[in-house]
């Protein structure tokens, strides 16, 4: 079986207990439900905290643990199934199912419901929570801390124009593997615009490649293209906010930026080669 270790639990001295029909490994290991409790728990490629940023694990979101060795665990989120290391002490065992999101950029978690408390911690959009009850102004949370009842919105309450929430992070610092609004990449752009829009989406470029849409052809001049288009080189990718200019998280601008298409084209295609694809969600709308 020929596996990607980015969204497979499998080593070869460990996997997960159901692959053991699939892959080969010495042991196998049944997963425990674990939870982000920091703002942002940082996957990585390997136990040490200097080792490559791969993606984030957003507060609240799900854990499966596989393994804890050190202060580190190697597990896999449930959201988009990536695999890597965690900090151990950004986690805490499952305590129930979320029931709210944050819906805007960014928030503070509140020790009491009083906007001039020190704040705990500041969190980012898509963060999940378990609420025990409304205030008029905020939310407590189980945890015990209070949010601002009008940053979240219930699971399933989503917005439908993805390419609105994208916008919204212009500015926003370039961070290899972030997708939080403090520093996030390409991908990460992509995949948290969508899942503000209840479209559940992979977490790299090629992922999303392969994944989202319907191929659309490349035409002379960039004619033909609009709002919400995909465009993915080797290694990156990027949302049209019209038919004319590129929203997109690079390392060139160290931002998410939004410049014409021709532009970006002809920059990254000097170091990086062609676009590859361009591909269109058969269900958005242009106009949002």
């Amino acid at each position: 079986m020929i596996t990607d270790p980015r969204s497979t639990p499998a080593r070869p001295d460990l996997a997960a207990e159901h692959l053991r029909d699939k892959v080969a490994a010495e042991r196998y290991a049944v997963g425990q439900d674990y939870h982000v409790i920091e703002s942002a728990a940082p996957v990585r490629k390997d136990p040490r905290p200097d080792a490559a940023l791969l993606t984030e694990a957003l507060y609240g979101e799900a854990v499966i643990v596989y393994e804890e060795r050190e202060g580190w665990v190697w597990a896999q989120l449930s959201q988009d199934g990536y695999v890597g290391y965690l900090p151990l002490q950004c986690l805490s065992p499952a305590i129930g199912e979320p029931s709210h999101q944050v819906s805007v950029l960014r928030t503070y978690i509140y020790p009491k419901p009083d906007i001039k408390s020190p704040p705990w911690d500041l969190i980012s959009l898509n963060s999940r929570l378990c609420i025990t009850r409304e205030l008029d102004d905020f939310t407590q949370l189980s945890s015990g801390g209070f949010i601002y009842t009008a940053h979240i919105s219930p699971i399933g309450d989503y917005v439908t124009d993805f390419v609105a929430v994208a916008e919204k992070f212009a500015g926003t610092p370039y961070l290899w593997g972030g997708k939080r609004s403090l520093g996030l990449d390409c991908s990460g752009l992509l995949q948290v615009a969508l899942q503000a829009c209840g479209i559940s989406a992979l977490r790299d470029s090629d992922m999303l490649q392969e994944q989202l849409g319907a191929e659309i052809p490349l035409a002379a001049e960039f004619s033909g293209l609009r709002r919400g288009d995909l465009i993915f080189w080797q290694g990156h990718c990027g949302i049209m906010c019209d038919a004319i200019n590129l929203l997109h998280s690079n390392g060139h601008h160290m931002a998410t930026v939004i410049e014409p298409l021709a532009e970006a084209r002809d920059r990254i295609s000097s170091l990086y080669g062609e676009i590859t694809m361009i591909k269109r969600l058969p269900d958005y709308s242009p106009a949002g």
